[in-house]
């Protein structure tokens, strides 16, 4: 029986991303991808954000090749959503998804970032 999906889906025409549907989310894939500092990052600054981001929008201290890399982890584990408007590779969090299948856990990882973020002079 096909699973409804939730992931957006680009425009006939357009370039598409594999996304998994979000029966398919697993905790584990969810944590492995937060688990990387940088993705970390990516994914607060997602969530601070109002509207979808560019990946350009988003500093990071590692190569485009390394970047690319963190935002396709965050993607395949479903943990953001991305999309091409034009040549732009849009960014969003899956919030509404992460939190129906793991009620608290954004919430409660990017509170937790925040406050180590605060100790360590991150910020």
């Amino acid at each position: 029986m096909p699973t409804e999906s939730t992931s957006t889906r680009a425009p006939s025409g357009a370039r598409s991303l594999e996304h998994p549907d979000r029966a398919d989310i697993r905790l584990a894939d969810v944590l492995h991808a937060l688990a990387d500092p940088m993705r970390l990052r990516i994914v607060r600054v997602l969530a601070a954000a109002e509207d979808e981001l560019n990946c350009a929008d988003i500093e990071l201290p590692v190569s485009k090749s390394t970047c690319t890399h963190h935002f396709r982890v965050l993607r395949e584990h479903g943990v953001i959503h991305q999309l091409y408007r034009g040549t732009a590779k849009m960014n969003g969090l899956r919030r509404d998804d992460l939190e129906e299948l793991f009620p608290g856990l954004v919430d409660s990882v990017l509170r937790a970032a925040d406050l180590q973020a605060g100790r360590l002079g991150e910020e």
